[in-house]
């Protein structure tokens, strides 16, 4: 004889299982929220927006499966919480690699983000020559009956390292035989070339600058300058005659 279904246990689960899912929502809709305000600071402040590019995700229940099973953990809320954190991402692309720790920095300063982790691939690529800069933080949402501490992970990177990373992730995404070795030198050889448009973009980038600067000085000096009339300059000429 069949045993008969839980109807209680059933919505129980289904409403944690709904407040797993929108923790990690909030959390990013949180995240976004500081990113944006940070991007409008900077173009009002500074003239000048380091952020060219925001995009966020939460793991579908089947790619959080996959991890689960990956990892050898037990299909419990709790368990899963603690042990994946990149269940919420937010990938943000900067114009230049001096932005990237910029941007990093001022999300590690702002007071409700606990950084846990950071991880440096830009400075430490992976061999395969992938580089970004990886940030696991914890940030608090709150909810009608808690307070959660939500893991997010925030990959920052330029353009040219997000073009990179995203092919190289089509062109093997989900192969699991060897990759023939002159493939690997050539898509390491990519990312070389990647980094060195990142650098020279970033001279062309600061020399740009540097002109903008000397002319705003230039003007400057100008307007300091008080332009008489033809009649008031005469009169000084003569006061300066006598």
């Amino acid at each position: 004889m069949d045993t008969p279904l839980d109807y209680s246990n059933i919505k129980k689960l289904k409403v944690e299982l709904t407040r797993f899912m929108m923790a990690y929502k909030f959390a990013l809709e949180e995240v976004n929220t500081k990113i944006n305000i940070l991007q409008q600071e900077f173009q009002y402040m500074h003239d000048y927006n380091p952020i060219e590019h925001v995009k966020s995700r939460v793991k579908s229940p089947e790619s959080i499966m996959k991890k689960v099973q990956k990892k050898d953990l037990p299909f419990d809320l709790a368990t899963i919480r603690e042990h994946i954190h990149d269940i919420a991402g937010i990938r943000i692309n900067c114009s230049f690699v001096s932005d990237i720790y910029r941007i990093a920095d001022m999300l590690e300063q702002q007071k409700d983000i606990t950084v846990i982790q950071k991880k440096d691939y830009i400075k430490n690529p992976k061999p395969n020559g992938y580089k970004s800069l990886h940030l696991i933080i914890q940030i608090p949402i709150f909810m009608s009956d808690r307070v959660e501490n939500v893991f997010t992970e925030i990959q920052i990177r330029t353009i040219a390292m997000d073009f990179w990373a995203s092919l190289e992730h089509k062109i093997y995404y989900k192969y699991n035989k060897v990759i023939p070795e002159p493939l690997q030198k050539e898509l390491k050889d990519a990312a070389l070339s990647a980094n060195e448009l990142d650098e020279k973009m970033e001279r062309i980038h600061k020399e740009v600058n540097k002109i903008k600067a000397a002319d705003t000085l230039d003007q400057h000096k100008d307007d300091d300058q008080v332009v008489f009339p033809p009649e008031i300059l005469s009169i000084i000429a003569e006061t300066k005659d006598h």
